[in-house]
């Protein structure tokens, strides 16, 4: 019996040695479960991972190729209630020539709405070598009823693109973006439209034919 007696706080020790490492693995699972988004959107940005552009840290290519490449710019919306559209549905420039294009974005309805634009890059692998100088993305903005905003976007691709044998021959890209509601309050579809306006749809027309 004493025997018995002598193990029992061992025993206890070890029991709370292995309860307290479980509840230090949840934890941290939990903590990078939280950290997982953020991380990841870091990593496409850097990298142009899953079709993600990369940022440029300076507005112009080291050089500039003497052949011609097109943009195609979409635009998609996901329950925020504007228009939202490229203005121009394509740009051709040379390949390393840093160049400007704008979208537009009008709130429809009638209260502030507060939108945010994510995007890639098709093909996928063309990612990495396009560069943005200047961009909305991820940037929370905020329209008053009716307002329209101007939305420019600063890049350039890559000359080194032209080394790569998939994309060697590409002579499209096509740069889309995706604009969510941003709602703290009430959803956007309690909201009442603005008189003589109409519901907003994802479809080709209304993203400018």
């Amino acid at each position: 019996m004493s025997v018995e007696t002598s193990k029992r706080p061992g025993r206890n020790n070890g029991n709370v040695i292995v309860a307290a490492l479980c509840l230090a693995f949840f934890t941290g699972m939990i903590g990078m479960a939280y950290a997982a988004v953020p991380l990841y959107k870091m990593f496409c940005q850097a990298t142009g991972y899953g079709g993600k552009t990369q940022r440029a840290e300076k507005q112009y290519a080291g050089r500039v190729l003497d052949r011609d490449i097109t943009v195609r710019f979409d635009a998609n919306i996901a329950g925020v209630p504007w228009q939202f559209q490229p203005v121009q549905r394509s740009m051709t420039m040379k390949i390393g020539e840093t160049v400007q294009a704008q979208y537009q974005a009008v709130n429809k309805f009638d209260r502030p709405v507060t939108g945010r634009a994510t995007f890639n890059v098709q093909p996928e692998l063309a990612g990495p070598y396009f560069n943005k100088v200047e961009c909305f993305c991820f940037t929370d903005t905020t329209l008053k009823p009716g307002q329209t905003l101007d939305m420019p976007v600063v890049f350039y691709v890559d000359p080194d693109i032209v080394n790569v044998p998939e994309l060697k021959d590409v002579k499209t890209i096509t740069l889309s973006y995706t604009m969510f509601p941003v709602e703290k309050s009430k959803p956007v579809a309690s909201s009442v439209p603005v008189k003589g306006s109409k519901t907003i749809s994802n479809t080709e027309a209304n993203l400018g034919g």
